[in-house]
């Protein structure tokens, strides 16, 4: 194993295994669950679109940059197929629709939705707080490696400014 997949993996047990209390894990696993396939910023993308008539065409520019974010991370999994964690004594907090992990769709599709609607359609410190924490959620509740979410918010932020 390399270096860099120790650290991955060590780095992974200390998230994972931290002492979390049945109320924060179910929290952490409905903030999860707002990021299935993007959907809490495909729903904001298109609210906002919606109603701000006079720059619909950048929210719809901005949404279509997170729905591509979603297929590209989707065709990489395919690629890579890296099986998300498995380990004995740290098992996942929820299932999963698939097994593949890297990269990241959660990360991805959260730092599209961040950096695209930071573009003048929302403040960004806000979206980045929101993206940082549906992105590490996927650690906390052990479906993810750290790598798999480095690399998801890496390719939703390059994604993510072609919809700014």
């Amino acid at each position: 194993m390399s270096s860099l997949a120790r650290a991955d993996l060590a780095l992974y047990r200390r998230v994972r295994g931290a002492a979390l209390d049945e109320d924060t894990v179910s929290a952490v696993r409905r903030l999860s669950a707002l990021g299935e396939h993007g959907a809490v910023w495909l729903a904001l993308g298109a609210a906002g679109a919606l109603v701000d008539s006079r720059r619909r065409s950048r929210w719809k520019r901005a949404t279509a940059s997170i729905a591509g974010a979603y297929l590209l991370n989707t065709a990489a999994k395919a690629v890579v197929r890296r099986p998300r964690p498995d380990l004995e004594d740290l098992p996942a907090l929820m299932s999963t629709p698939t097994q593949l992990s890297f990269p990241s769709a959660h990360a991805a599709t959260s730092f599209a939705a961040a950096r695209a609607f930071s573009g003048g359609l929302l403040p960004a410190a806000p979206l980045y707080v929101v993206a940082s924490a549906m992105a590490a959620s996927r650690v906390v509740l052990g479906v993810h490696y750290p790598s798999d979410i480095v690399a998801g918010a890496a390719l939703g932020a390059a994604i993510g400014s072609l919809g700014r």
